[in-house]
């Protein structure tokens, strides 16, 4: 795993936080939802990857 892919993971996941809230303190839902979404992506992109990073050693 790549320290840029790491960083990159991490942004969105940091991201979908910031949108998520965003979009609950204006009772926005897709906001919320999108947020969600990129939360959860990046969380499952991180896993991924310390998975690969796993079976390589």
């Amino acid at each position: 795993m790549s320290v840029g892919q790491t960083i990159k993971h991490r942004t969105q996941e940091i991201k979908g936080r910031i949108t998520a809230r965003i979009g609950l303190i204006t009772r926005n839902r897709r906001l919320q939802r999108e947020g969600r979404t990129d939360r959860v992506s990046g969380s499952l992109e991180q896993a991924g990857d310390k998975v690969k990073e796993a079976f390589r050693h």
